[in-house]
């Protein structure tokens, strides 16, 4: 099966790095940002603004901002590790036999920050979370092209992730800081930007080298940028991204 899809807008955000121009330079030389600075998320009360951790910051941002003021869509929010520094937390306390805060457990959900940016939004249309390992970035692509092929216009895809807290955190990459990055995708049957199928690993070339970037990022890279092609493989898979115009 092929998706095709075309990207009408995207938003990227990261410390030190809000503009589409300062994406693309990075792009090209990538290197190690800070993990300080967060989004101002001004767009969302104060309210509830309070009850959003660094991670949801960055993901609402990007969603806020590549949404503006277009109507209400199907919305993705994918990431590899969600807001795990919160579960962190919770065992920590658990460890220690502290009582656990019933808003900290329920903002802990994979779906929570979803869930407010619905609710900030007052936004009944559907919402959808996933999360899927290192094919997370295509599991929410093949998620978005079935609400476009089920009858969808829009579809506005959100990924986002941070590095791992400790003790997890040896398992984060060596460049790995906080990021979100947001997509309005349309349908590419009549025009279509770009594609993304799966094959058998074996059918494939060597890949190109990621530049130590995490998954999520490699595409972002090959969308924002002129390549024709980008393979990852995944065990016994191999994703194929394709551009198109």
């Amino acid at each position: 099966m092929t998706m095709a899809f075309s990207i009408n807008r995207w938003v990227a955000w990261a410390p030190g790095l809000t503009e589409q121009d300062a994406w693309t330079r990075w792009f090209s030389e990538p290197h190690s940002l800070p993990a300080e600075g967060t989004p101002p998320l001004s767009e969302m009360s104060a309210m509830m603004r309070r009850r959003v951790e660094r991670l949801g910051r960055f993901a609402l941002q990007a969603a806020y901002e590549c949404q503006g003021d277009s109507p209400s869509v199907p919305v993705i929010f994918a990431s590899r590790f969600g807001d795990i520094s919160r579960s962190v937390d919770l065992l920590r306390q658990l460890a220690h036999s502290v009582p656990l805060s019933p808003t900290s457990f329920s903002l802990s959900v994979h779906n929570a920050i979803g869930a407010l940016y619905s609710i900030a939004r007052g936004d009944t249309s559907a919402y959808t979370a996933i999360a899927a390992g290192e094919e997370t970035v295509e599991a929410a692509f093949t998620e978005a092209s079935a609400l476009l092929a089920d009858g969808a216009r829009d579809v506005l895809v959100v990924l986002y992730d941070e590095p791992l807290p400790e003790p997890l955190g040896h398992a984060s990459g060596q460049m790995d800081f906080p990021r979100a990055w947001a997509c309005w995708l349309r349908s590419g049957d009549e025009a279509p930007g770009y594609s993304l199928t799966c094959h058998p690993a074996e059918d494939t070339r060597d890949a190109p080298s990621s530049d130590g970037l995490p998954e999520d990022l490699t595409v972002l890279r090959f969308l924002v940028s002129s390549g024709a092609r980008l393979d990852h493989k995944v065990g016994t898979r191999c994703w194929r991204w394709q551009r198109h115009a």
